[in-house]
Parts: structure tokens; sequence; C-alpha cells
């Protein structure tokens, strides 16, 4: 078993933490395509620790594409959120480990992941309560480019733009597996609502994170289409 309590772990460790999460291999195609950007996000972009996971202040991540969470376990352990020893009891009957994400098992985790394409509109909605409230917080939400196929996406790329959710940040893996490919691909699809889009690869962790540190100067919300390979 993997023991590093007393190390710092980095992304080198990541994929050993994911082999210590067995039973779900078929989904590691998902898991792979998510990895750089989740690590990028916890390491240099979000403001959020484990510590802080109920400051109201704190940066919010919805993990949209919930299949596949072994990348977003292993980076929760890495970096404190859960305990190293959770990990190898991924998907047994009484982990808090599932194969969809538990927001009530999991401490960090925002929402519960399960029927895919709802990220979004409920990332809508955090960051409309936010800016009532008055905090500037961060929404990053990450979803798939074929559960943005799912009809509600849809009223929720048109209406974030409308109401000038400028915290909010979709970041869209882009491998190729939507059924109905956006024409001039999906920052076409954002930009037409008013979105300020940007494309990047998906393994590149300076770009990735250049992108999505960036908060427009207007009320524009963010996408970063994030391009891995198809196999991934």
């Amino acid at each position: 078993m993997l023991t590093m309590t007393d190390k710092k772990l980095g992304y080198d460790d990541l994929r050993p933490l994911m082999a210590l999460q067995t039973g779900d291999e078929k989904h590691d195609a998902a898991s792979t395509s998510t990895l750089d950007v989740l690590w990028v996000l916890y390491d240099e972009v979000l403001d959020i620790a484990a510590g802080r996971v109920d400051d109201p202040a704190r940066d919010r991540f919805f993990l949209s594409k919930g299949h596949g969470p072994r990348p977003y376990y292993a980076v929760l352990a890495a970096k404190g959120f859960i305990p190293l020893d959770w990990l190898p009891t991924f998907g047994g009957f009484d982990s808090p480990l599932g194969y969809h994400p538990d927001r009530n098992l999991v401490p960090g985790v925002e929402v519960s992941s399960g029927s895919l394409g709802h990220g979004l509109p409920l990332a809508v909605g955090a960051a409309l309560g936010l800016r009532a409230q008055g905090i500037g917080a961060r929404i990053v939400v990450l979803v798939g480019d074929a559960e943005l196929d799912e009809g509600s996406n849809a009223e929720a790329i048109e209406f974030a733009a409308a109401a000038g959710l400028s915290a909010l940040t979709v970041v869209a893996v882009d491998n190729s597996s939507a059924t109905w490919p956006w024409r001039g691909g999906l920052e076409t699809r954002f930009e037409v609502a008013g979105w300020h889009a940007v494309r990047v690869d998906g393994r590149d962790h300076a770009a990735l994170a250049g992108a999505l540190a960036r908060r427009t100067e207007s009320e524009a919300p963010n996408l970063v289409v994030v391009e891995v390979e198809a196999a991934s």
C-alpha cells in the first residue's frame, strides 16, 4: 500500500494514487483525460484548501464529468482533502469513494455527479447565488464534450452570458466523443451566446494555468476547451 503521509505529494504521484483505485477500469480513458486539468486547477488556480471546505469565500469546483472519478479522488488525496487510505476502498460497499462522487461523503466535493449533463446548470445557479450574497468566488465546472448534447446545457449557456456571470468558467474536455459535434468546434457554441472562449492543449500545464487563471474584464463567462487525444 502506498503511504506518503510525510511527503508533499505532487503531479508525479497521481498515477500511483489512481492505481490504488481498482474495479472501474472501463473508465480509464475518461479518467486520464481529466488528470492534468484537475491537477492544475487544484495546484495553481482554485482558491480552496483542505482546511477551508466550508469557507463561504472559497472557489467552487463542480465535476460534471463525474464518471471515472479516480483522478479527482487522487488529486483530493494529494491535496489533503481525503485520507490516502480511502483510495484502495474505491467502489466498495462501505466506501465513501463511489463510482460517482458524493458531496455528502467526500470532503471537498461540491456536487454529487450522477446523471451526466447537469453540472453546468448547477454551476450557473451557484454563481447566481454567490453573486446575490456579494461573494466574489469563482465557479469552475468541468464537462465532457458529449454531455453538452443534454438540452439543459443550451439554456445554461445562453442564460450565463445574458446574466453576465463572469465568475463562471466552464472547462470542456474535447476528446471528439460527442455524437453530434458542434460545427466550428465547441468554442462556436459558446461564443455565439457571448462567452469568451479559448482552446488549449490538455497536457500543457503552463497553457492550462494561464487559460484557467484568466477572468474577463467584461461580464462574459469563460470557456476553456481542453483538447486531448481521442483515446483519452
